[in-house]
């Protein structure tokens, strides 16, 4: 068995978010454009009796739901096999901030353990398990552009024509998806399917990136600045910066999507200027992938 596996597992964004209403099982079903960043949490593995997981970077609570474990755990059940090992994640995507920080973690564990552990399972194997943790799990694993439908998991590559530098404004006081859910259903009580993508698409097939200015759209926007009228303020307040800004997930990180990454750089200064707290980041990026094994 290997000593220590280091895996790099991506943040997300998503460039548009259309979601219908809640299903009898509580889900809402989803049209999404994810797309991965080169900001990246870094989960290093290592055999030990037991598992056990240590998060670095910020003060999150460690408990037996987190998605990490959860993933070394479906492992276990998956292959019967009961290896232990030791989880450090060191933290780097904005917790609690629409980036799916969490989901990411799961898939790079789900990578990272694959790899120290020897199991051998194939991609389709990994996307399954990954499906049972979370609507976001599968797309840490696929990485790059995707359509994701039903809940999120379903996904379809999309071709990358364009690079995408983005300047993301985020907040330490984070928003509960569950609560932010909550509030749109308050908002679109009546039964109803997700919009489509297909301009969004169809512009990510150009060579500019600026063919998708205007295009760029979350349904979850509305119930978080409900909860938070405060993020409304800021996004209005930065409308224009770029040549396109969104809403995150549920938020509050806000994307600006910059021409060129000249432009995001100057843009991210000034912003830090102004006393906002900002994170630079690229894409589309690949999904949750090996960088060291040993």
């Amino acid at each position: 068995m290997l000593s220590s596996v280091t895996v790099h597992a991506p943040a997300k964004i998503n460039m548009a978010l259309r979601v219908g209403g809640a299903r009898p099982d509580g889900y809402h079903p989803l049209t999404t454009v994810f797309c991965a960043l080169d900001l990246a949490d870094e989960i290093v593995v290592a055999p030990a009796e037991g598992l056990s997981l240590t998060i670095t970077g910020n003060d999150l609570v460690v408990d037996d739901n987190n998605l990490a474990l959860r993933a070394a755990r479906a492992l276990h059940d998956h292959t019967g096999m009961d290896y232990g090992a030791t989880i450090t994640i060191d933290k780097k995507i904005p917790v609690a901030g629409g980036m799916a920080g969490g989901s990411a973690d799961a898939a790079g564990t789900l990578v990272a353990l694959n790899e120290l552990w020897e199991l051998g399972l194939s991609h389709a194997d990994l996307h399954g398990l990954a499906a049972g943790l979370g609507s976001d799990v599968p797309f840490g694993l696929v990485g790059g552009l995707a359509l994701g439908t039903c809940r999120g998991e379903n996904l379809l590559p999309i071709s990358p024509r364009a690079f995408q530098s983005w300047v993301l404004v985020t907040d330490s006081d984070g928003l509960s998806t569950p609560d932010v859910f909550r509030h749109y259903d308050l908002l679109h009580p009546e039964p109803h399917e997700p919009a489509d993508v297909d301009d969004l698409t169809e512009a990510l097939g150009s060579d500019s990136v600026a063919e998708v200015a205007g295009l760029l759209i979350n349904d979850l926007a509305e119930p978080a600045f409900t909860i938070r009228p405060d993020l409304r303020e800021l996004f209005e307040r930065l409308e224009g910066a770029g040549i396109a800004t969104v809403l995150s997930g549920s938020g509050p990180t806000i994307g600006i999507l910059c021409e060129s990454d000249t432009a995001a750089d100057a843009l991210a200064g000034v912003l830090r200027q102004e006393g906002l707290s900002t994170l630079r980041a690229d894409g589309p990026a690949a999904g949750a992938h090996v960088v060291r094994s040993s």
